[in-house]
């Protein structure tokens, strides 16, 4: 006779149409956090316009959500962790609302400034509760890859989105409205929030390191900064310095955190099975991304002479596989495919992305979708195994802080992969330009072209032909560099992952 006591862990309790019906509401924020980030790309003339700010101010009002939000999310994420991830979220959504009707109807470029600093607060207390809530509210490891899969989706997909929308609205109504948009969704979310989310928090969270906030955003800021501003500037020695001084702090944050009683960061999340891989493997994952997007946006505009909407349009081509490349990695995985397999072809694939971007030439459109659709989707992949294997490794009190870390390190990602691609491209492009051209034009695609406009006929039209053929070039070299970063990283990821499959006993 058998006997009846089992020591076997119980299955997890399943979510039901509630838990589905709140991930639908925590898409809502996530989709316009990750499409203020590409929001003013089409309204920032008609911002010129009307508020006529100075370059500094113009490259502030473009910048400063993207700074301020990567310097937050680990204190964000660490205090939902503490108040509450429903809370913080809630209030996160106010000031994220207040903050748009503000950024609307600005009426100078300080007032504008100082709204997109607010969404950036906002959106740092957005993106790291939305994951910590999945991470509770789906307990079954097969839901939550789904949950996290969409969750994947829903932020790669609102970048591209929020380009294209922000063309159409400022083409047929005034640029604050690519602000107002975020108005029904923030208010939906604050209405349905308190009824379908459940609160979740660490129940014994300690006290909170006051001394890790200044920490962590000094050794975030300076590094994204620096990394940005080498990838659209070159690399001057104040960059250089910015990026020194950022790990320096770097380096004092990781240092209070192995040494506090109770630190914003647990060190004991890095002990969590995968956990430290996944946000490795995830930086690069970004790396590859943003590096692309750095040449293939310029290619569509400045060699094939498309306009800012129609290169947007044309972005948005590639969006079906790239919308079908998170299920069918977490499909793969569920059935029992080893993951490190999984991510691995996802490496694979995004590397021959950049392998078909080595073949192209100055009128190549379809080759260009084609290859970014490819890179996109193993990128993807790659995305959404490592999120779902490190909420997976990361104990449920500590959902907030594992997600802002992911989070935290695919900006650093994003930022090196521009300026390290950005940087072999730049230096390839100024070799092939010729010497007797102008110093304007040896720098960027852009000046060159805007020289080449005020030159007589068959002048101006061949110092345009060798600069786009140099950019081409530039573009075709950095796509070598990236093919072998993520061939690296595709080894990198089997060496390094076990075999962690959805429903394993520490996820």
């Amino acid at each position: 006779m058998t006997n009846p006591t089992s020591t076997a862990t119980p299955p997890a309790a399943r979510a039901g149409r509630r838990e589905w019906a709140a991930l639908g509401v925590l898409m809502l924020p996530l989709l316009l956090v990750s499409m203020d980030v590409s929001v003013l790309y089409f309204a920032i003339p008609a911002i010129n316009a009307d508020l006529q700010p100075s370059g500094t101010q113009q490259l502030w009002i473009f910048d400063v959500y993207a700074f301020v939000l990567a310097g937050l999310l680990m204190t964000m994420g660490s205090l939902g962790d503490r108040v509450g991830r429903r809370k913080l979220l809630l209030i996160g959504a106010a000031a994220f609302g207040a903050a748009s009707l503000t950024a609307a109807y600005a009426d100078s470029a300080e007032t504008l400034i100082a709204a997109r600093a607010v969404l950036g607060i906002g959106g740092a207390t957005l993106m790291p509760s939305t994951m910590a809530l999945i991470r509770t509210m789906f307990a079954d490891p097969g839901q939550r890859a789904k949950a996290i899969g969409l969750w994947s989706g829903v932020m790669t997909g609102g970048i591209a989105l929020g380009s294209v929308m922000s063309g159409v609205l400022v083409q047929y109504f005034w640029w604050g409205s690519v602000f107002l948009v975020n108005l029904p969704s923030m208010a939906l979310l604050l209405v349905l929030g308190p009824i379908l989310l459940p609160e979740s928090r660490d129940p014994s969270p300690g006290r909170f390191d006051r001394l890790s906030v200044p920490l962590s955003m000094a050794a975030v800021l300076p590094v994204v900064y620096g990394l940005k501003e080498i990838a659209s500037q070159g690399r001057h020695t104040e960059y250089v310095v910015s990026i020194t001084v950022g790990l320096l702090f770097a380096a004092l944050f990781v240092h209070r955190q192995r040494t506090a009683a109770d630190p914003m960061i647990s060190p004991a999340l890095f002990r969590g099975t995968g956990f430290g891989p996944a946000v490795a493997l995830n930086l690069v994952s970004s790396f590859g991304m943003l590096g692309s997007a750095f040449f293939t946006t310029q290619y569509l505009q400045s060699v094939l002479g498309k306009s800012a909407l129609e290169a947007a349009l044309w972005a948005l081509a590639p969006s079906v596989p790239i919308g079908m490349a998170a299920p069918l990695a977490t499909s793969l995985v569920q059935k029992g495919v080893d993951r490190a397999h999984v991510v691995t072809a996802g490496f694979a694939i995004g590397g021959a992305g950049y392998g078909l971007l080595t073949l192209t030439g100055a009128d190549a459109l379809w080759l260009v979708l084609t290859a970014s659709g490819t890179l996109a989707s193993g990128i993807v992949m790659v995305i959404s195994q490592m999120t779902d294997l490190a909420m997976g490794a990361a104990p449920a009190e500590r959902a907030g802080s594992a997600s802002s870390l992911l989070e935290t390190g695919a900006e650093f990602g994003g930022a090196l992969g521009m300026a390290v691609l950005g940087s072999v491209g730049t230096a390839i492009y100024r070799h092939d330009m010729p010497s007797s051209a102008p110093a304007q034009a040896r720098e960027t695609l852009g000046g060159a072209l805007a020289i080449a406009g005020h030159l007589p006929g068959r002048t101006g039209d061949a110092l345009a032909t060798a600069a786009r053929e140099a950019f081409v070039h530039g573009m075709q070299g950095a796509a070598i560099a990236g093919a072998a970063i993520l061939a690296g990283a595709a080894v990198a990821a089997t060496a390094t992952l076990r075999r962690h499959r959805v429903g394993d006993p520490e996820q």
